[in-house]
């Protein structure tokens, strides 16, 4: 369904919605350890209906420089007034309505979401057949945080195998990589999909330590240096043979098209949230296809609402590699919309209006901590 043919609504409330809903288990990365989500949700209530979105910012501003307070301020001071003030708006005019507000990308992702889903919903037409997408499931991956103790760390990827999941992705960082990746391998064998995400936490000086996985035949290397260090990652992919995969260094279509021009990736992880929503997510699949470069969708934590949104993405044809979008249980014991099920390694890709999927009211209320309302 081409963009323009979305004819806008006019927006006449936002609602800014906190939830707390404590992880399963810890999930450590390289940035800390995480035990609960501390989540914003967007509603914007318009003249046809309301639609839903999620800001993925952290309550830090580790993984970037955006966290989850100054999010919900940027769109109550910035964002929302802007997009109140219009007669009319949709997704596809949203970005430029706000080109005054620099960066504060996951904050705009998660409006635009919303005006997205509002827009979507009205018209009868799902995320996925809007954005292009070509599956009705999506081929499934999982992603283990960093573990000291390797029979634990064994223990773990062995639940998720026997679950199902069609790769497994290990967290890792300096003093926790080579060792766990050897007896992940050892274990498993050569056939299980394996790959590593550092999540910034090397230098160039260390290439020839990361050039030790080389012989573990993963699918790749996410993230291994600092995000704006885009040459060096070009050089450290001409020292190391495993792929190099961009996450955080991509954070727009130009950032996409500089680091494919240096040679800097072989991979893409494409993030809606930290490229600024999902309808710029679209174009940099788009360009990577292009070029020759698969993506694959990566993940923030998401609850139901972001999770549907990331699995109608990852139907879209250049979507070559399992992305993190994990069954609800891999995260929540009880997730705040219809769980996700994991179905011979794949999940359904929502087939309803809009996100396909709504927060279930009784749960919502359980876990909110605040609501704020936005009117013009």
């Amino acid at each position: 369904m081409p963009p323009e043919t979305l004819p806008g609504t006019h927006v006449e409330a936002i609602e800014l919605r906190r939830i707390a809903l404590p992880l399963k288990t810890p999930f450590r990365t390289s940035f800390g350890t995480e035990t609960e989500r501390d989540i914003l949700l967007v509603k914007v209530v318009t003249a046809d209906g309301v639609g839903w979105g999620e800001c993925v910012a952290g309550i830090e501003p580790s993984y970037s420089s955006e966290y989850i307070d100054g999010a919900q301020h940027v769109i109550k001071q910035f964002l929302a007034p802007d997009v109140l003030a219009e007669k009319s708006t949709s997704a596809v005019r949203f970005a430029d309505l706000v080109a005054g507000v620099k960066g504060h990308r996951m904050a705009k992702a998660a409006v635009e979401m919303a005006i997205l889903d509002a827009e979507l919903r009205h018209a009868g037409v799902s995320f996925a057949e809007y954005l292009g997408g070509v599956r009705d499931r999506v081929d499934t991956g999982v992603s283990v945080g960093i573990h000291d103790d390797i029979g634990e760390l064994l223990e773990t990827v062995d639940g998720y195998v026997n679950s199902g999941y069609m790769r497994i992705k290990l967290k890792i960082e300096p003093g926790s990589d080579i060792e766990q990746v050897r007896a992940v391998r050892e274990k498993f064998g050569p056939d299980l999909p394996l790959q590593v995400d550092a999540n910034t936490a090397y230098r160039l000086s260390d290439a020839r330590h990361l050039a030790r996985l080389d012989e573990y035949e993963l699918l790749l290397i996410e993230q291994p240096l600092p995000e704006d260090e885009v040459r060096a990652h070009a050089e450290l992919a001409l020292k190391v043979s495993t792929p190099i995969c961009l996450d955080e260094s991509v954070t727009s279509i130009q950032a996409a098209a500089d680091a494919i021009e240096l040679k800097a990736c072989a991979i893409v992880n494409i993030k809606a949230g930290r490229v600024g929503g999902y309808l710029e997510a679209r174009r940099i699949h788009d360009l990577c296809w292009g070029h020759g470069i698969p993506v694959w969708c990566g993940g923030m934590l998401e609850t139901g609402i972001g999770r549907a949104a990331n699995v109608a993405l990852a139907s879209l044809p250049n979507f070559a590699l399992p992305g993190d979008t994990s069954a609800s249980d891999r995260y929540w014991a009880t997730d705040i919309t219809e769980p996700f099920v994991l179905e011979n390694g794949r999940v359904r890709v929502p087939t309803g209006p809009g996100l396909g999927v709504e927060p279930l009211p009784d749960i919502l209320d359980e876990v909110t901590t605040s609501v704020e309302t936005i009117t013009a």
